[in-house]
């Protein structure tokens, strides 16, 4: 069975920081994409970060620059997003997916975001308080 089990979130204040993690099983993840993916109350879902299966290059969107951290431990099948400097816009539900694309972008038009996604996982709930 195909699984992604997302957990770390929580509630936290303004500027405070979280460990995202995406446990992956039942597929072979060396050969997928992992994106991480939020969507807000009322909002469109939004790509968030992607870490490419070909050779780990991380992409991020402008929102989560600088702030955000991508990164993924093979062995443990496990993705992890490192969320720092946390705004009251990052509250969301914050779900990881795979796609089996090696890479996470080609162009403005091929890129995570707007993939179809393979695997979704049921989302982990962050929010940030003032």
């Amino acid at each position: 069975e195909v699984q992604l089990v997302e957990s770390g979130g929580g509630l936290v204040q303004t500027g405070g920081s979280l460990r995202l993690s995406c446990v992956a099983s039942g597929f072979s993840f060396d050969d997928y994409s992992i994106a991480w993916f939020r969507q807000a109350p009322g909002k469109e879902r939004e790509g968030v970060s992607c870490i490419s299966s070909s050779d780990g290059t991380t992409y991020y969107a402008d929102s989560v620059k600088g702030r955000f951290t991508i990164s993924s431990n093979n062995a443990k099948k496990t993705v992890y997003l490192q969320v720092n400097s946390l705004k009251a816009e990052d509250t969301a539900v914050y779900y990881c997916a795979a796609v089996r694309i090696s890479s996470c972008y080609y162009s403005d038009h091929s890129a995570y975001q707007n993939y179809k996604m393979d695997y979704w996982g049921r989302g982990t709930l962050v929010t940030v308080s003032s």
